[in-house]
């Protein structure tokens, strides 16, 4: 019973910091969105929109590396293996040099890339600067999932969620001086973005230089092998993020094409509010992956389930919420986003928040269970549920169903793939109760 309560006490102490953390991630883009709206108007949500699968793409290879490199030294570190140690310098210095190289392409490519996504010359006006000036602080990006997932695996999970909260917190206060007092607009919005990343290293920091961390950063040979490695194990953080960026390209593509621009303007709203609802459910599954990593590098089974359970089951209490706030408040939502009072765009966005969001039934448990088969060095199973909900199946159902039945089948798209994926999440899960 003791026990019981000690990984009940665990869980809730991990699980509550992550979701917050996570949280605070997404809020920060979600501020963008309500202050661009504000600003700028449709034509710079339609310009957010289109360039968040690259928020998504960075977020996701910085995610990858740093919670992939973490999972091994967790779990090498309770077989007490003394070759962890070079675990968190290689992560630090591979994310420099991917996030160098998408920096360059940002500095010199931010018109074309924005136009390759969808954008007219009006909104490759307006999201050109924005993308330049995010992408070129890249690193920073990569650096801070980095610091942040290994802070959370060396038992720091409250100063990593301080780390997230406090540099999203930034994020929006500068967010509205730039834009509004400095008069920057979008420029203002994208270095706000930019620098806040800045903040969470720094907090990051009061722990791997104080006495209690075991890291430490060390000038060594990039290691390829063990880039490789921790990418095994962390491609479901990969998949868990890029999903978002490849359903948003998607989705855009096949939304010009339905309604053009408002369109667009509409799904910024209701992908900007489902990354909300993504964010607490990666919380779960990072909250989750340290305790599931330690109890199987100990060999500790009975303690896995319990940790699997607890998981499924609050995040089938978080879609139950998610879906009653929506539904209850699905006009209100959409107002604050809708300055000019459009009402076609209130009207896609109003079919599209509801049917979205009843996916979230579906991609909780896909979430958590991509986290914990990385956790437990399955990467076969997590590569497989991750690619299919982030690439197959979305891409596919999208698809299919914007072909038989318009704009409303491009809305039930995420349900029905989460729906199709979690077959297959819960038969490699039930393995792992056997």
């Amino acid at each position: 019973m003791d026990e019981q309560k000690n990984i009940r006490g665990k869980f809730a102490k991990y699980v509550s910091l992550n979701v917050c953390g996570m949280v605070g991630i997404s809020l920060y883009i979600l501020a963008d969105t309500f202050f661009i709206a504000q600003a700028v108007g449709a034509d710079g949500i339609t310009a957010l929109n289109l360039v968040l699968p690259l928020y998504s793409l960075i977020f996701a290879v910085g995610q990858m590396i740093g919670v992939g490199s973490a999972i091994r030294f967790s779990v090498e570190s309770a077989q007490g293996k003394k070759e962890r140690y070079p675990w968190f310098s290689n992560a630090l210095i591979w994310a420099g040099i991917i996030g160098l190289l998408f920096s360059v392409i940002g500095i010199c490519f931010a018109g074309r890339i924005v136009a390759l996504l969808g954008g007219d010359a009006s909104i490759v006006a307006v999201g050109a600067p924005y993308t330049r000036i995010f992408m070129s602080f890249a690193p920073f990006f990569m650096w801070n999932h980095v610091c942040n997932a290994f802070v959370r695996n060396d038992g720091r999970p409250m100063i990593a969620m301080a780390a997230t909260l406090f540099s999203s917190l930034f994020n929006i206060v500068f967010d509205y001086i730039l834009m509004y007092p400095l008069g920057m607009g979008m420029a203002g919005a994208a270095l706000a973005t930019a620098c806040s990343p800045i903040v969470g290293i720094l907090i990051c920091l009061t722990h791997l230089l104080s006495k209690h961390s075991t890291l430490h950063f060390s000038w060594i040979r990039p290691s390829v092998h063990r880039l490789v490695r921790g990418c095994q194990v962390g491609v479901s953080a990969f998949v868990g993020e890029i999903s978002s960026g490849v359903t948003t390209a998607v989705f855009n593509f096949l939304i010009l094409g339905l309604a053009g621009n408002t369109g667009v303007a509409a799904y910024g709203v209701v992908a900007n509010l489902s990354l909300v609802a993504v964010a607490m459910f990666n919380g779960i599954a990072m909250g989750t992956q340290p305790l599931v990593s330690d109890f199987y590098g100990r060999g500790e089974h009975p303690s896995i389930r319990r940790v699997i359970r607890m998981g499924m089951e609050l995040s089938l209490v978080f879609a139950l919420v998610i879906i009653v706030v929506i539904w209850s408040n699905t006009a209100p939502i959409i107002a604050v986003f809708n300055k000019s009072g459009d009402t076609q765009l209130a009207a896609y966005a109003t079919e599209g928040l509801r049917l979205y969001m009843l996916g979230f039934f579906f991609a909780g448990w896909n979430i958590l269970g991509s986290s914990i088969f990385s956790a437990m060095e399955q990467a076969r199973a997590a590569f497989l549920t991750s690619v299919l909900r982030g690439f197959v199946m979305i891409v596919l159902c999208a698809l299919v169903l914007a072909a038989l039945f318009g704009m409303t089948g491009v809305w039930l798209a995420f349900s029905a793939a989460e729906a199709l994926t979690l077959i297959v999440t819960l038969r490699y899960m039930k393995k792992v109760f056997v």
